[in-house]
């Protein structure tokens, strides 16, 4: 992912609380839709912009985009 907007990792320690993921209970949704869309072939699916182009400004991943759209989905956002 080296031509994608990298986010800081949530597993990072920051001033309070101790990391992102902790805002995050284990039992929510949003770990599931995470494992899920990780383990999915993007490519093998047809997803366009795996491999993005090297011009312009940096697109999102793909499936960073993917698990937004499913856990809104799930929320009915």
């Amino acid at each position: 992912m080296s031509r994608f907007v990298q986010g800081a990792d949530r597993r990072q320690p920051t001033l309070l609380p101790d990391c992102l993921d902790d805002y995050v209970a284990e039992e929510n949704a949003v770990r599931v839709v995470e494992v899920f869309v990780d383990d999915l072939d993007l490519r093998a699916l047809g997803f366009e912009g795996m491999t993005p182009e090297p011009t312009g400004r940096p697109a999102y991943h793909p499936s960073t985009l993917l698990k937004l759209y499913v856990y809104g989905y799930l929320n009915k956002v």
